[in-house]
């Protein structure tokens, strides 16, 4: 029976396995595309905030002088 299955035709381990690495790596691309892009979102509304301030404490010590 073992010499039956192993003369079969058909799919491999190996093509399963680089069916499997593609499409990891095709899913892998938006996926991290769409991290980057909130990890940038996230970091402009700090400098945002960073920036708010900054201008209210420049404005103080103008309004001080």
């Amino acid at each position: 029976m073992l010499k039956i299955l192993a003369a079969t035709p058909g799919i491999n381990i190996g093509d399963i396995i680089y069916q499997l690495a593609t499409f990891l790596m095709l899913l892998s691309i938006p996926i991290a595309l769409i991290i980057l892009y909130r990890i940038f979102k996230r970091r402009n509304k700090r400098m945002d905030r960073i920036e708010e301030k900054l201008d209210q404490l420049l404005a103080e010590k103008d309004q001080q002088n």
